[in-house]
């Protein structure tokens, strides 16, 4: 059965409503009885899309550096131990649903001396196949709507302890293939974006046994709003995000290594505000036009305002605005390392989006090649998790490793 390009775009963008809410860390607010929803553009930028940090809650601004850190932390390379690697993301996407929905991750990263580190990454999510027709049945073509993030970020050490990194990113959004729908135009969405990071880190004795203290902060996404239509009348902001938390990693022996760590985000973007009704429920207007607003700010600001405001423009106030923080709690132990075995739990507050899960995970490095896992596991009566019951993988490469053995 064919359906008609109006449906499979109704489809589309339904598929897309439905991934926002199931990523953002702040998607609903309920000031009384009535749903207050934050909803932003490319919503796939918020993912986790490697399956360490996966299988550790989605925590990752302080854990210890890896290929991925470009997602979580640029500013995490300048530590990292090895002089070169690269890794590739797998993770099914409503696996329970459909099976060609996914997100792939590709990153790679290389020293430039003992303090300056380049990287580089590719993120594409794909939502599959889509054959669109016209109102007659006729097949006007068969397309895969795609968005993908390629970026690349330069970190360097600022003192012993501390580093710092920028990113750039340039954001294509792809969710129509160009169809016109009711009449209007459509494009790929288009936008570019940079992320600020620090990272520090700190050796700490115990009397049994050494380790480090390190703590991250990474606010990424900060770019210009996108749209979708030829006349730009309409324009979203992409999920600007704050992530920031400490980690401690306790080397127990010559073997065992164990981490902790907590990630706390707030997505920098404006609180819809309660809009003004008269007694029957219809909207109140100003002199210019506009619905009068009657609790919180106004959200059609710029992307600098936008994101101050964010702290201080919820609708119920200061109490609102501590929802809008979401918190991962990640534990990792090595043996070796060689294998890994990683916990973590996920809470966002129930009025703002009840994203409740544990995750698990394991790691395996052997020589040049290491493979890492993650399973997620919801809790708290929430819906369905679209990686619910579905196995993420990462491969890493680590070209020092493969150069030693070709000396050799």
């Amino acid at each position: 059965m064919r359906i008609p390009t109006s449906l499979r775009f109704s489809l589309l963008i339904g598929i897309f409503i439905a991934l926002s809410s199931f990523v953002h860390a702040q998607s609903t607010t309920y000031i009384g009885q009535d749903l207050n929803t934050i909803t932003t553009a490319v919503p796939f930028l918020q993912i986790a899309p490697d399956a360490r940090s996966g299988g550790m809650g989605e925590a990752g601004v302080s854990s210890a550096p890896d290929a991925n850190s470009l997602h979580w932390n640029p500013a995490k390379y300048t530590y990292i131990e090895n002089s070169m690697g690269f890794s590739m993301s797998y993770s099914p996407w409503l696996r329970a649903l459909v099976s060609d929905i996914n997100l792939a991750y590709l990153t790679g990263y290389a020293k430039l001396g003992d303090d300056q580190v380049i990287s580089g990454s590719l993120l594409y999510f794909s939502l599959g196949d889509i054959t669109f027709t016209d109102i007659q049945g006729g097949t006007i073509g068969n397309y895969r709507p795609n968005e993908f993030a390629l970026s690349a970020a330069y970190s360097r050490k600022l003192t012993k302890n501390l580093s710092g990194a920028v990113s750039a990113r340039f954001i294509n959004s792809n969710l129509t293939q160009g169809q016109s729908v009711g009449g209007a135009s459509t494009k790929p969405g288009r936008s570019v974006a940079a992320d600020i990071a620090l990272y520090s880190q700190h050796d700490v004795q115990f009397p049994t046994m050494d380790g480090y203290f390190a703590w991250g902060l990474n606010i990424s996404n900060i770019g210009s709003k996108i749209s979708y239509s030829d006349d730009n009348t309409e324009r979203d902001f992409i999920p600007t995000n704050l992530r920031f938390g400490p980690s401690l990693t306790l080397d127990i022996d010559d073997y065992n290594r164990l981490s902790f760590m907590v990630d706390v985000n707030k997505l920098l973007i404006p609180t819809p505000p309660i809009y003004a009704t008269d007694s029957l429920g219809l909207p109140i207007l100003g002199e210019d036009g506009s619905q009068l607003i009657a609790f919180g700010k106004d959200p059609n600001v710029g992307v600098p305002v936008g994101m101050l405001q964010s702290f201080y423009d919820a609708p119920g106030g200061f109490k609102e605005e501590m929802r809008e923080f979401s918190f991962a709690v990640g534990v990792e132990y090595w043996y070796d390392k060689q294998f890994a075995i990683r916990g973590g739990y996920f809470y966002e507050d129930r009025l703002k989006g009840n994203r409740k899960f544990f995750t698990l995970g394991a790691g395996l490095r052997y020589n040049v090649f290491g493979l890492d896992f993650a399973y997620l596991i919801p809790t708290g009566g929430q819906a369905k998790n679209p990686l619910e019951n579905t196995l993420r993988f990462t491969l890493h490469f680590d070209f020092e490793a493969f150069q030693k053995q070709e000396n050799k």
